[in-house]
C-alpha cells in the first residue's frame, strides 16, 4: 500500500513539475511560397465555372503585368475591364467591375476572387455580386487559368 501512495505522489509531482521550453517548431517546411506580381505577370486564358460543375460558364483573357498597373481582363465581346488586384502571401486577390454581366445581361455585377498557382495553374474562386438582381445577387464560382505561350 505504502509503495502505490509513494508511486502516485511520485506520478503527481512529476506532473506537476515545469518544464523546460520546447524548442520552437521549424515552419519553414509548412509555409507556402511568397508570391509576387512578376510571377503572374503575362496573359492568361481563364474559365469560369459553377461551384458544383466543370461546365465552362466564361472563359476569357487576362493581362497580368509585374505591378499593379495594366491588369485587364477581355471578355467575349466586351471592351477591356480594369483589374484592381493586390498580392498577399501565396494568393492574389483581384476586383473587377461594376460591368454588364455575361451571365446575366443587362445587370451589373462586380467579381472579386482569390487564387494561388498550384501546378503551374492560377487557380481559384470568384464571387460575384449583382446589382439589383434579386435574392440571388451573389454567387460563388471557380477560376482556373493557364498561361498563354
Amino acid at each position: 500500500m505504502r509503495r502505490m501512495v509513494l508511486l502516485c505522489c511520485a506520478a503527481l509531482v512529476m506532473g506537476c513539475a515545469r518544464r523546460d521550453a520546447e524548442p520552437a517548431a521549424d515552419t519553414s517546411a509548412m509555409s507556402a511560397p511568397m508570391l509576387s506580381l512578376a510571377d503572374l505577370a503575362g496573359t492568361w486564358t481563364v474559365r469560369t465555372m459553377s461551384e458544383t460543375s466543370d461546365s465552362v460558364l466564361v472563359e476569357y483573357q487576362m493581362t497580368a503585368t509585374a505591378d499593379t498597373t495594366g491588369w485587364m481582363i477581355m471578355l467575349p465581346n466586351r471592351p477591356p475591364q480594369a483589374v484592381r488586384v493586390m498580392v498577399s502571401g501565396d494568393s492574389v486577390m483581384t476586383e473587377v467591375g461594376p460591368f454588364e454581366s455575361v451571365l446575366r445581361p443587362g445587370v451589373q455585377v462586380t467579381t472579386r476572387g482569390v487564387s494561388r498557382i498550384v501546378n503551374g495553374e492560377m487557380v481559384g474562386t470568384m464571387v460575384a455580386r449583382y446589382a439589383g438582381a434579386g435574392a440571388d445577387s451573389v454567387v460563388t464560382l471557380r477560376t482556373r487559368g493557364t498561361r498563354n505561350p
